[in-house]
């Protein structure tokens, strides 16, 4: 029984604890896409305005009843489209942002073995030089992109990744000290309980 219990003791994997202050990247991924889904809708649905207005001019000076309905179900079909391209476009790119980001900055704390606002410097600069570098235009065009995305990149993520990593020491400061007064109560109790013990063995011996 010892043997088969030391091993599967020695079986169980070493997991690295997590590190304070490090986000869990597909929880990020997920909620970057749905905001995208949203922002890119949204987006797409504001700008169809105007051509509703279009739309609208349209089935005025139009008295056939059919052409009307062909008018209207046309523009329906053409904004339902807008729309949920839009809302699939930014969702792809907020997801494929959030997790390039999430996920360098990850891979920094893993490599530097401390995780502290340089790492999501090093992540949202890289991830937006990245992203400049992939967008359409000249080779020119590209570079400029590259190191404006990277100058902007570093430049928000500093005070941002400081004000994040001190909200999150605050609240471990804050655990920590609520887990000494459970640890001093449970001590507590158990003094308690051996002087009762005691003086109830001294009351018999007398």
């Amino acid at each position: 029984m010892e043997s088969s219990e030391m091993t599967e003791e020695e079986t169980v994997p070493n997991r690295s604890q997590k590190m304070a202050g490090t986000v869990n990247w597909g929880t990020a991924t997920v909620i970057g896409v749905f905001a995208g889904l949203f922002y890119g809708g949204s987006k797409e649905a504001a700008a169809s305005v105007s051509k509703d207005a279009e739309v609208m001019l349209k089935l005025g000076s139009t008295p056939d009843k059919r052409e009307q309905y062909r008018l209207m179900r046309d523009a329906m079909e053409k904004r339902f489209i807008r729309v949920t391209r839009g809302s699939i476009v930014g969702g792809i790119r907020l997801g494929m942002f959030t997790a390039a980001f999430y996920g360098l900055q990850n891979l920094l704390a893993e490599k530097r073995g401390v995780h502290d606002v340089y790492n999501v410097v090093g992540a949202g600069s890289a991830t937006a030089a990245t992203f400049g570098l992939i967008m359409p235009g000249s080779l020119q065009w590209r570079a400029r992109n590259v190191m404006l995305g990277s100058a902007l990149g570093a430049a928000v993520c500093f005070p941002l990744g400081w004000l994040h990593l001190k909200l999150v020491e605050k609240a471990n400061e804050g655990t920590g000290t609520t887990d000494g007064n459970e640890v001093k109560g449970g001590v507590g109790a158990a003094i308690e309980r051996l002087e009762g013990h005691l003086n109830k063995a001294d009351v018999k011996s007398t």
